[in-house]
Formats: C-alpha cells, structure tokens, sequence
C-alpha cells in the first residue's frame, strides 16, 4: 500500500470586514505574507485586512489566532 502525502496544503481565509479593526496582527503573523491592508475601509472607518496572496496559503490559522475580533476564518483544503 502506498503512502498519501499531500504536498502542497492548501487554505483559505475569510475575514469579515465588518468585525476587523485594521489593527494588523494578522498580517503581522502570516508567516506566507498571505494577507496585507486594504486601502477599502469599513461601514466604521477602519483599513481592513486583505487576503492578498491565497495561492501562498497554507492553513496554518496562526492569523485567526491573532485577531482580537475574531474577524477571520481558515478552511484548510
């Protein structure tokens, strides 16, 4: 029987736009660099977070884990 490695994990991230507060802690913890700023602000004011680069991905939540808000989602493919 052979072995099933999958070499390149994928993920996703969702971020709510409406709970974000522009603080940066995600971006600042995405070890890919998967997310940056948007220059697009909120119905509150704030520069939200932006899942810039999804092809880089992996899953790992580390940003999810960093949100004080709890504006953002990870799915791992």
């Amino acid at each position: 029987m052979g072995k099933t490695t999958k070499k390149n994990a994928k993920g996703k991230i969702v971020i709510d736009i409406e709970l974000c507060k522009g603080c940066k802690y995600c971006a600042m913890a995405c070890p890919k660099g998967c997310i940056s700023m948007s220059r697009d602000f909120n119905s509150m004011g704030y520069f939200v977070a932006h899942f810039e680069h999804p092809e880089k991905c992996t899953g790992c939540a580390v940003c999810a884990q960093m949100c004080p808000e709890i504006a953002i989602e990870v799915w791992k493919e």
